[in-house]
């Protein structure tokens, strides 16, 4: 089945621009021009990823993003006309799984719409696959099928990309990544951000999944090198 996108930008040409663009790619494309009807649409419908500006009309994209964070783990690639670092990493602390700066190269942008598909989810309306398939430490536990998280039994809401670093931890326990080599194997050779990035997911993964953030029971940091889990 087809990939379903939303593209939210209060400029028309620009939405009608990568619409025309990605539905050549087999995808199908809804269209949101402000903060509120992006808001509608992520709550009615199935997305499998959103593309979603920063500056946009009635509630800014930073917003919406973290709004939608409250209900959905969808991928968000953040878009932003400003390019400055703190811009960028806002929108990862609210919750986006990546960013783009205008103006940018729609080839690019497909790219990473793609990279992001590949890791994050299956087309819309596959059927599920029952799978027992779980692993389990202590109080945490993910099912590896669902993408589910749960500490103490109660599910945490968790990024696309929060999701893959718990996976890959809780697989090589006692191993320790180094920032580089976390950003390689769970964003991909083709991400363009910088390690920062992973600071920022480990930090939203630890308020998550740690009774008290900043005294980490499963995700420790092992300082000058990376992280590791125990």
């Amino acid at each position: 089945m087809a990939h379903k996108i939303l593209v939210v930008d209060d400029e028309k040409l620009i939405v009608k621009g990568i619409k025309y663009s990605l539905t050549q790619d087999d995808m199908i494309v809804d269209a949101a021009y402000d903060g509120e009807e992006a808001l509608a649409c992520a709550k009615k419908n199935d997305y499998s990823l959103i593309l979603l500006d920063v500056m946009l009309p009635k509630i800014d994209g930073l917003q919406v993003c973290q709004l939608i964070r409250e209900f959905s783990s969808v991928p968000i690639i953040m878009v932003t006309a400003k390019g400055e670092d703190m811009d960028k990493i806002m929108g990862l602390e609210y919750g986006a799984d990546d960013y783009i700066t205008k103006p940018f190269n729609i080839l690019e942008l497909k790219a990473r719409i793609k990279a992001i598909l590949r890791r994050s989810v299956k087309p819309v309306s596959a059927p599920p696959e029952i799978k027992k398939n779980k692993i389990k430490i202590r109080e945490l536990e993910i099912d590896t099928e669902s993408r589910r998280a749960f500490i103490d039994g109660k599910e945490a809401n968790l990024t696309a990309k929060e999701f893959d670093l718990l996976e890959l931890f809780m697989k090589n326990v006692g191993k320790v990544y180094s920032r580089d080599a976390l950003l390689s194997m769970v964003w991909g050779a083709d991400y363009l951000g910088d390690v920062r990035a992973v600071d920022v997911h480990v930090r939203r993964l630890r308020e998550k999944i740690e009774a008290v953030p900043s005294e980490p029971q499963y995700i420790h940091t092992k300082w000058g090198v990376g992280y590791y889990f125990q």
